[in-house]
């Protein structure tokens, strides 16, 4: 009998990331300190760097892989490079912190790769076997990641809850691609396709599969109700950890969720559309006001990180290329303004004994510029302020829902636009109008120290060991926000490749 025909050159960039996560894995086995805390980070950046660049080279490949479980097309790989971004930030954010060194280094990014690679598989899915295997690939190691700092009782909180609410959202999930099959027939989305336009489209099971795949989906990319663990497991987290979380896993949730629902179900659009948007609606409400009282900055980016879900969720609703092409947009915007702001927190983290409570910010804007100017381009990009990618991002959204017939909805965007300005121009306000810092209760320390070092109990903020901010850092942070600002004053270069990876995907509606 023979098997299924299997086209490596479009696999390669799968593989690439998977054998650099073994490789990673078996170079942090070794003793030498030179190459736990050198090489294998540098493993971990030259498999992302492969994993980017055969991502380009199968850019246009439209080739359909293990009789249709996995489509490699520019769509996918486009999500490919954002994955790639998001952990080349993550590597060189964690590169000096105190994660890896718990968990021997190799164990910390071969989690790291894996899970990137679990993404690819995701948005590449056209089949719904495929699909929740991708799933748990990329959640499996955030769980343990999310706990790498072990001798944090926020770290081990952190992971634990992630895996309650993570498992009973892949329950959720895998019930309702049962009920999609069951519906259906078939498990390839193009079957999908061809026996929803034939059947009945109010169908009671097939609906309540839509449904349940839906809530399975939310809960991995932060849509309220179905939120109520990121704030927590975001501040718990290791940061860099965080930071990859709340960009690399938001894209491959809205990536698969525009190639399933958008393509897959689009037969019954108008029946989950006014769903969808009621909870799009939802998710902006709860994320903007949940938000304005923290005074974590990590919490306050947990919260802006539902309001963003809502944002995106809403060029889902409509459909149609321009729909999809917006939220493919803003998901590249949303990743390097919100891995600028991360950056400076990893920062301060390392420079101050406030951990990331706003105050560690205060001040920055006259004592370190080189800190306060990434942060303040993040949250005015965050808030939709003119000439950054975040407006351009958010305007394309509006366009598409006007062009639907949700104006509404772009109503609610520009609202709850208008009131995340709260929060936003308090973080910038904490960097340029307020002093630093003289002296802090012990209460305020929600960290042991840089490096495992121990911090002053009661005193003011003091500098870590080695004086100062870590040259990878500043340059996460200044890259992103100067892309930021790329993206909002020439977005031409970006909305070209957005129209490649949306073409290739509707063409199959």
């Amino acid at each position: 009998m023979k098997g299924p025909t299997i086209d490596w050159e479009a696999l390669s960039p799968i593989l690439a990331i998977f054998g650099g996560a073994i490789l990673v894995l078996l170079a942090g086995l070794l003793r030498a300190r030179f190459v736990r805390e050198k090489l294998v980070p540098f493993l971990a950046l030259a498999t992302l760097g492969t994993f980017l660049g055969l991502s380009i080279w199968q850019w246009d490949a439209g080739v359909n892989l293990i009789e249709g479980a996995m489509r490699v097309d520019t769509f996918a790989m486009y999500l490919n490079a954002l994955f790639a971004v998001a952990g080349i930030a993550a590597v060189l954010l964690a590169w000096r912190a105190d994660a890896p060194r718990e968990t021997s280094h190799g164990e910390f990014y071969a989690l790291l790769l894996s899970s990137i690679g679990g993404m690819a598989v995701l948005v590449g899915a056209t089949n719904t076997v495929t699909l929740f295997v991708g799933f748990e690939i990329l959640s499996i190691p955030l769980y343990v990641l999310c706990a790498a700092e072990m001798r944090r009782e926020r770290s081990l909180e952190s992971g634990l809850k992630y895996l309650i609410i993570g498992s009973v959202g892949s329950a959720t999930l895998v019930y309702g691609l049962a009920l999609l099959y069951g519906a259906t027939g078939s498990t390839d989305f193009s079957r999908m396709v061809t026996a929803i336009d034939a059947g009945d489209s109010t169908d009671s099971l097939l609906l309540a599969g839509v449904a349940l795949t839906l809530v399975g989906l939310a809960f991995k990319a932060s849509v309220a109700p179905f939120h109520q663990w990121t704030p927590d497991v975001y501040q718990g987290a290791p940061t860099p950890v965080t930071a990859f979380m709340a960009v690399a896993t938001k894209a491959a949730a809205f990536g698969v969720l525009l190639r399933l629902f958008d393509v897959a179900l689009v037969g019954v659009q108008p029946t989950w559309a006014p769903v969808v948007a009621t909870l799009a609606t939802i998710t902006i409400v709860v994320g903007n006001v949940g938000a304005i009282g923290q005074s974590s900055l990590k919490r306050l980016l947990a919260w802006s990180s539902v309001a963003q879900a809502g944002y995106l969720l809403a060029g889902v609703v409509v459909a149609t290329r321009t729909g999809l092409e917006a939220t493919l947009f803003y998901l590249a915007v949303y990743l390097i303004m919100n891995l600028a702001a991360f950056a400076v927190i990893v920062a301060r983290e390392r420079q101050t004994a406030l951990g990331d409570h706003i105050d560690s910010v205060a001040g920055i804007g006259w004592t370190r510029p080189y800190l306060a100017w990434p942060l303040t381009i993040a949250m005015l990009a965050l808030a939709g302020i003119p000439a950054t990618g975040g407006f351009i991002g958010k305007f394309t959204i509006i366009e598409s829902l006007v062009d639907g017939g949700y104006t509404w909805l772009g109503i609610v965007i520009v609202l709850g636009s208008a009131v995340s300005l709260v929060y936003y121009l308090r973080v910038i306000a904490a960097m340029w109008m307020r002093p630093a810092p003289t002296g802090e209760p012990a209460a305020a320390v929600s960290a042991s120290g840089v490096g495992g070092q121990p911090v002053l109990a009661g005193g003011s903020p003091e500098l870590d060991e080695r004086g100062g901010v870590h040259w990878e850092v500043v340059l996460v942070a200044v890259v992103a926000a100067v892309a930021t600002l790329a993206a909002g004053v020439y977005p031409g270069p970006l909305f070209d490749l957005v129209s490649d990876a949306g073409a290739s995907i509707t063409s199959l509606i």
